[in-house]
């Protein structure tokens, strides 16, 4: 004799929440890399596309310069600790045939990146190429699967909502501050 299968619907009580896809009152910063610029500076163009239109404002768009990734995730930490922006996109291209220390370095720029955002509650999204060969950057810079520099923007976008959504606005040094506010 066969069980029967109980099928559980979500009750209406239970609700969700995410981000919307608007821009429009949140700060930004962009973290991008001056190594591999020939693929960081189209990264660079499409997340700024992106954020504008999804509402951002160019004075609301602040772009940080590092030497490589390798220094994005202490830039990115830094400008968060400023309170100065609701959500940071990391833009970097890793090649594997540039270092002999690829792994590490991929891992290390990863592993910084999410520290910060955890450290300081401030997103941080996530634009850094991971690449085997230029090609492969290529195509992942516009040419054939998109633009990860336009995609990272929109879950910035999308995480800066959903936290004032969430009320939620904590930075490192423990103060609170309204989403949306400028001090």
């Amino acid at each position: 004799m066969a069980k029967k299968i109980r099928i559980e619907r979500p009750r209406a009580s239970r609700r969700s929440t995410q981000g919307s896809l608007n821009a429009a009152g949140h700060r930004f910063g962009i973290v991008v890399s001056r190594f591999n610029a020939f693929i960081t500076e189209r990264l660079l163009q499409s997340a700024i596309d992106a954020l504008r239109r999804t509402g951002a404002k160019d004075k609301d768009i602040l772009i940080v310069r590092v030497p490589g990734s390798f220094e994005i995730p202490s830039a990115s930490r830094a400008l968060a600790q400023t309170g100065k922006v609701d959500a940071i996109i990391c833009l970097g291209c890793l090649l594997r045939g540039e270092t002999a220390n690829y792994e590490h370095i991929c891992a290390e720029v990863t592993r910084g990146v999410g520290q910060a955002a955890q450290e300081t509650g401030v997103p941080h999204s996530w634009g850094v190429l991971t690449c085997d060969n230029l090609e492969q950057a290529i195509d992942r810079a516009g040419l054939k699967n998109g633009n990860k520099g336009f995609e990272a923007a929109l879950a910035a976008v999308e995480m800066a909502a959903l936290n004032t959504a969430l009320g939620n606005r904590r930075l490192a040094v423990g103060k609170i501050r309204k989403p949306g506010s400028r001090k």
